[in-house]
């Protein structure tokens, strides 16, 4: 662990200063060379199966209210949309014609990354007594994930720094890659849509009866159904029945957060909203996370959280298979400053 400027105490349990006082990357510095050979070594058959459901899913802003579906747009010329327009409008002797196109889009909205700037926590990093808003390794709320206003206690200030992710940024993953060794757990295969929280022991048993080894700087997908209901109830989301239907993680679980910790894993993946169970179960402290499991992943070990990944045809040609490995090619847009960004991730067979 290297001594940091920016902190006294990291969290129990955390990564924080493993790879260094300044790094941005947390455990996706496992995604090695040899990481990267690993995951080509799966590659038997030259199949590709994209892992990205189409990007205006899942339909409207009930499963969040903030984040909305894309809208695109043509780009503007002399005033006139610029969509299908023969050149000869403006040149009689040209043959083109012409399309361009944009998008206002909801970086979070559909299949998705979760970089380590998403979410933070309130932790005494100076021992003082004080819980400060910090992020992955130190990095403070403010200064380096900046919104427009600063906060002292609940009271907002105006931040003089512009907003963004100056630190834990998106574009570091973009820069490293993401591709290497990626493995399917099936739990829709075990538990069906019985709506199963899924806890250590339940984990345990899916990975003894599919005979699933996860080994540290792979990355880990969780195929549980909701991405296909998703494609089923075509962009009218029924919110009750996805979260009904469909098994996520319980973020509560300390062992299976200990299990996540042992494992080195680079990345967690879900075809769910939120890899883990939202609301998440009771909690029984005085303070705690809303979010346990984004908590343990994003701010204590440096693991990236992906989220609404279509898994099913995947993850079914892997058991009719008996595999549960495969290479996973997963960049996110490299955007300077976003906190998360829609993916279009392929795994190859």
């Amino acid at each position: 662990m290297a001594d940091s400027p920016r902190w006294t105490r990291r969290p129990p349990g955390s990564t924080w200063g493993d790879w260094g006082p300044d790094d941005q990357l947390g455990r996706l510095n496992l995604l090695t060379r040899e990481k990267v050979l690993q995951g080509i070594a799966e590659v038997k058959e030259g199949r590709t199966f994209c892992l990205s459901l189409p990007l205006d899913y899942p339909g409207g802003a009930v499963l969040n209210p903030r984040r909305q579906p894309p809208e695109l747009m043509p780009t503007m010329r002399e005033g006139r949309p610029n969509m299908a327009v023969p050149m000869r409008c403006y040149d009689p002797t040209a043959l083109d014609v012409v399309c361009d196109d944009r998008v206002l889009l909801t970086l979070q909205y559909s299949t998705q990354w979760d970089t380590l700037a998403h979410v933070g926590q309130m932790f005494d990093i100076d021992g003082d007594g004080k819980p400060e808003d910090v992020f992955y390794n130190g990095w403070r709320a403010g200064p380096d994930i900046a919104g427009p206003f600063t906060y002292q206690g609940t009271q907002p200030h105006a931040n003089p720094v512009p907003p963004g992710a100056h630190k834990l940024g998106v574009e570091n993953m973009a820069k490293a890659c993401i591709q290497g060794r990626a493995v399917m757990i099936d739990l829709e295969a075990h538990y069906g849509r019985s709506g199963q929280v899924v806890g250590y022991d339940e984990m345990m048993a899916v990975l003894e009866k599919d005979r699933v080894v996860i080994e540290p700087g792979d990355m880990v997908c969780l195929r549980t159904g909701f991405a296909q209901m998703l494609l089923e109830m075509n962009k009218q989301p029924d919110v009750p029945k996805l979260f009904a239907s469909t098994c996520a993680l319980d973020g509560r679980d300390t062992r299976l957060q200990q299990w996540i910790t042992d494992s080195g894993m680079v990345a967690l993946i879900a075809d769910n909203y939120g890899v883990e169970s939202t609301p998440a179960k009771p909690c029984m402290d005085d303070y705690c996370a809303m979010l346990p499991l984004h908590a343990h992943c994003l701010f204590r070990l440096g693991v990236y959280l992906g989220e609404m990944w279509q898994l099913h045809e995947l993850a079914d040609w892997l058991r009719a298979h008996g595999r549960s490995r495969f290479l996973l090619t997963a960049p996110p847009l490299r955007l300077p400053g976003a906190v998360g960004s829609p993916a279009t991730p392929v795994a190859t067979v």
